[in-house]
């Protein structure tokens, strides 16, 4: 997860405008939808600095959708713009990554597949 994670994120799915990453989060088994994951992400706000305005907790719909409106992630030192994210369920194995939008883009599909215990 890296320095910067901070628990307790307010929950929410917005954290600014401009670019917008959505997807499904769906079990390894089968690629069933699991709703009501939970979902934090955390990034650099648009000056490069992670801070507690960039962090958010949101969580899947009964479908297994998810949307998360933010700025694109800046360029920053020698870091990728890149967006963390931590998904958890009761039933299934936490995942942490890290999604890489394409450059100039103004939104991305991200699935997120969680293994079950």
């Amino acid at each position: 997860m890296g320095p910067l994670y901070v628990q307790g994120a307010p929950e929410r799915n917005q954290v600014g405008t401009g670019y917008l990453l959505m997807g499904t989060v769906k079990s390894a088994v089968g690629c069933k939808p699991v709703a009501n994951a939970k979902i934090e992400v955390w990034m650099a706000g648009p000056q490069g600095h992670y801070g507690d305005d960039w962090r958010a907790t949101l969580f899947s719909a009964g479908n297994g959708r998810y949307y998360f409106r933010s700025h694109a992630p800046p360029n920053y030192g020698t870091g990728r713009p890149h967006i963390h994210i931590k998904v958890s369920r009761d039933g299934f194995k936490t995942l942490i990554t890290q999604h890489y939008p394409a450059e100039n883009a103004g939104e991305g599909v991200f699935n997120l597949v969680l293994v079950p215990n």
